[in-house]
């Protein structure tokens, strides 16, 4: 009898939810490293000529029956200096800092992730290994809504695990699982059913 008690234990030990293996990890990774070099590509709106955007520019002001010789101008004037300012503000951070922004800026956009655990990953050995300056930068400087990630969450745990409300807040919350705040996760409770 104590022998198959001892089997059950070693059985629940060793079947671990999905998202606390290696091979889950390993894919998320390779998945935000996909939708990063993606989104690195970037679009090719940049690499268009001036004199291209500034004929375009005089095409349309023609079929509006506006000044053609002023706006084409004005317009040529603001897109060069809002590429010089772009320019200036991205050569004063270094690249790895940039690189921590995007992957965080990904990590939310795609996983939903909270700001501690975007910050544990991107300077996890097994994830993004970047400094803690630049992941900090990172965690300073994303456009992220922590309460709609912690919503993005609870919704997933609900819908595919059929988790109970206390147990999502439980997740949401637990220093081994998503590492929201206590109010992101209040928050996700109360709009969970929205």
């Amino acid at each position: 009898m104590a022998k198959s008690t001892s089997n059950r234990q070693n059985v629940a030990e060793t079947k671990k939810p999905f998202w606390k293996r290696w091979w889950f990890w390993l894919i998320v990774i390779v998945a935000v490293i996909a939708i990063g070099g993606s989104q690195a590509g970037g679009s090719k709106t940049a690499d268009v000529p001036a004199s291209q955007t500034q004929s375009q520019t005089k095409d349309s002001e023609r079929t509006d029956g506006t000044d053609q010789e002023t706006q084409p101008q004005q317009q040529a004037q603001s897109s060069t200096e809002s590429q010089t300012e772009q320019k200036s503000e991205s050569s004063d951070v270094p690249a790895d800092y940039r690189s921590a922004l995007k992957q965080a800026e990904s990590y939310s956009n795609t996983m939903h992730m909270s700001k501690q655990g975007i910050y544990d990953q991107l300077v996890s050995e097994y994830g993004g290994k970047f400094s803690a300056e630049a992941a900090q930068y990172a965690i300073d400087n994303v456009k992220a809504d922590w309460n709609a990630n912690a919503l993005a969450k609870a919704k997933t745990y609900q819908s595919e695990m059929s988790m109970s409300p206390e147990a999502i807040r439980d997740q949401l919350t637990s220093e081994y699982g998503e590492k929201f705040t206590a109010e992101e996760a209040d928050y996700a409770i109360q709009h969970l059913n929205d």
